[in-house]
């Protein structure tokens, strides 16, 4: 089918583009840097040059491609992954604003679906007493965004599908480079005795669900995509420091990045152990790596 990819040239942006040309779709995808153009024709795709926070520049691409499906992956994060609520802030407005006016061009040019990629952390869901509280600007961004979809679902105007993608892991991952680099410095602590779950997803898993989803999700449909076993945020520069040989990441106490750094001890004692299963069922989709440590080995292997 015809797919526009909002969002193309983004981390998970190109190897889904790559996957969707791969699957047999004409792909046409988006991006806001008039020098991308050239990567993502090589993917197979076209090029449509726009700012999804300009609403009459936007549907005048969408319009162009006149695409069957179209997919939400817009985000504006940093290169090494957000580490002050600040740095969230164009991601915010993409999730807000972006998806009022990408929605309304998907559905102004007959587009029959809507997927969202979505994060499994900040999504709303009953929360219990041991979970960390993200009811902030970034919560409530994806709040809307979720919200926006499945209301004009209901309403008809479109077959939503929400996608709650874990935390993003592997070897293309600029977030797990930027770890890669701190973990052989040394500069990447961990906290002593964390208890902490998080849902995590290989970056190849992420794309293999999306491209299911877009061809089998009802109308409506949310689904977690993660791993079998969530993480703790120790595991991960842990398991990083044994496939690089680097010596083994300092342990501080859990007071301490409560103390200099809360956002990140909020994520540290979180426990959000997701589960896969409705993905699994409904999409016949299997994840490739189903824990961290497989597709950290598998990442490792591939590099070698």
């Amino acid at each position: 089918m015809k797919v526009f990819v909002a969002g193309g040239s983004g981390t998970i942006g190109v190897p889904l583009v790559r996957a969707l040309v791969a699957a047999g779709h004409e792909v046409t995808a988006l991006t806001r840097s008039v020098d991308k153009q050239d990567e993502l024709r090589a993917l197979g795709a076209s090029a449509a040059v726009a700012d999804a926070l300009d609403r009459e520049t936007l549907i005048a691409a969408v319009e162009t491609a006149h695409p069957a499906a179209v997919i939400h992956q817009l985000t504006a994060l940093p290169k090494d992954a957000p580490r002050r609520p600040g740095d969230l802030d164009a991601t915010n407005r993409l999730r807000v604003d972006g998806t009022r006016n990408l929605l309304e061009a998907a559905i102004l040019t007959s587009a029959r679906r809507f997927l969202v990629g979505s994060f499994a952390l900040l999504s709303p869901r009953p929360r219990g007493p041991a979970d960390a509280d993200f009811d902030d600007a970034a919560a409530a961004a994806v709040r809307s965004m979720e919200n926006r979809v499945l209301d004009a679902t209901r309403r008809g105007s479109i077959e939503g599908v929400i996608l709650r993608y874990g935390m993003f892991y592997g070897l293309e991952t600029p977030s797990t480079q930027a770890m890669i680099n701190m973990v052989r410095k040394r500069r990447l602590p961990v906290v002593r005795n964390d208890t902490g779950q998080l849902p995590v997803i290989h970056i190849d898993d992420a794309v293999s669900a999306t491209v299911r989803a877009l061809e089998l999700a009802p109308a409506g449909a949310t689904y977690d995509i993660v791993d079998d076993r969530a993480a703790s945020l120790t595991e991960i520069p842990d398991a990083l420091a044994e496939y690089t040989g680097s010596p083994k990441p300092l342990r501080v106490p859990g007071w301490l990045p409560r103390l200099v750094a809360p956002d990140m001890a909020r994520v540290t004692s979180t426990r959000m152990p997701l589960s896969n299963a409705r993905a699994k069922a409904e999409l016949g989709w299997q994840p490739k790596y189903p824990t961290l440590r497989d597709g950290l080995a598998q990442m490792f292997r591939h590099a070698a």
